[in-house]
């Protein structure tokens, strides 16, 4: 499945989510935390208290309808993150704002609620149940929320045809194959039609193919019912693939958040270069990154402005000169000088 389903958030979308100073920190002097200045919440510093930060003042927006990606290597703290991001965890400090609500203030019965209504997850683990139908896995947070068997299966119908699992809808978790079962918890995580969306390394046991499969079904279902999805993995491929930005996390903290284009062309540390250092710049960099402003009408021809410069690759071999760049009604915005691009290509190898 082509990656053109990839959707970006425009510029001016509102934050959907925000993460004031979180922390989460484990060890014997976790409780008195909060009374440790600057100072004293150094790595050294907690490692000298035997204490670990498990996330280290996490501090970003997300906008509504962004795919925003937390990676890093194993032990850097990224699903901990996730989960203090739904309070599946308590964080020991910081503030998870929803739409400028801060859940951390909610109550028992009102974080409940916010997560069967507003929020699905999708977890490595599929945790299907295994008496139940797909059917029946699918239709079941419904059933939880008290709504009637008939109108809840009507629901995980419309899901089960939506990610592709039609015909298989009287089979148990165990007569599935490990892509159909998380295909399931998709579905099942989509039954409220959730604003926000969380995936917490959800096809890293898969075989490479499904897992492409499911990447590419992530990226139509954000394309057809878009939502606020907050996607962690310690795959670099994988966070490209799907992100609008990715936040990249080492030791508990965040050292960089970009798009792609951003931390491959400009990372900001030596560890975020290590990272990156094997993509290749045709694979991120945008038409739109390499244009010059130009005024124009529509026109047959030319480039989409936020292609990357290896889905062209075509179309520059073909080329004799400067490229027309359009917009995604057809319009000309500006121009793609041939030769630029084309060392950009050959940078890549």
């Amino acid at each position: 499945m082509s990656d053109a389903y990839h959707h970006s958030p425009g510029r001016t979308a509102p934050v959907a989510l925000e993460a004031k100073g979180v922390w989460k920190v484990f060890g014997a002097d976790a409780a008195s935390f909060g009374q440790r200045p600057a100072s004293a919440r150094t790595p050294e510093a907690l490692a000298a208290a035997k204490v670990v930060g498990a996330v280290q003042d996490a501090t970003f927006r997300i906008a509504r309808g962004e795919v925003f990606v937390i990676m890093g290597l194993s032990g850097s703290g990224k699903s901990t993150l996730l989960r203090c991001l739904t309070r599946l965890i308590e964080p020991t400090e910081g503030e998870v704002h929803y739409d400028g609500e801060n859940i951390l203030k909610l109550n028992d019965k009102a974080l409940v609620d916010i997560r069967r209504r507003r929020m699905g997850m999708v977890f490595q683990h599929f945790a299907l149940l295994p008496n139940r139908t797909v059917l029946g896995n699918i239709a079941f947070p419904l059933e939880v929320q008290g709504m009637p068997r008939a109108k809840a299966e009507a629901r995980a119908r419309e899901l089960i045809d939506t990610v592709g699992l039609t015909g298989r809808e009287a089979r148990f978790p165990a007569e599935l194959s490990g892509g159909q079962q998380q295909r399931v918890g998709i579905a099942r995580s989509l039954t409220t039609n959730p604003e926000f969306w969380f995936l917490d390394e959800p096809f890293s046991a898969l075989d490479p193919l499904i897992r492409a499969d499911l990447q590419a079904e992530v990226l139509r279902l954000q394309q057809t019912q878009t939502r606020t999805v907050v996607f962690v993995t310690h795959d670099l491929d994988e966070a490209i693939r799907l992100a609008d930005r990715i936040a990249i996390m080492e030791g508990g903290r965040i050292v960089q958040i970009g798009t792609p284009e951003e931390l491959v062309t400009r990372p900001a540390t030596d560890y975020v270069r290590r990272f990156v250092a094997k993509v290749p710049p045709a694979r991120v960099v945008r038409v739109s990154s390499l244009m010059s402003s130009a005024q124009g009408q529509n026109v047959a021809g030319g480039v989409k402005a936020g292609c990357t410069i290896s889905e062209i690759a075509p179309q520059l071999v073909s080329a004799t000169g400067a490229l027309p760049v359009l917009d995604a009604a057809g319009r000309q915005i500006g121009s793609l000088d041939r030769q630029r691009a084309l060392a950009t290509l050959a940078a890549s190898g």
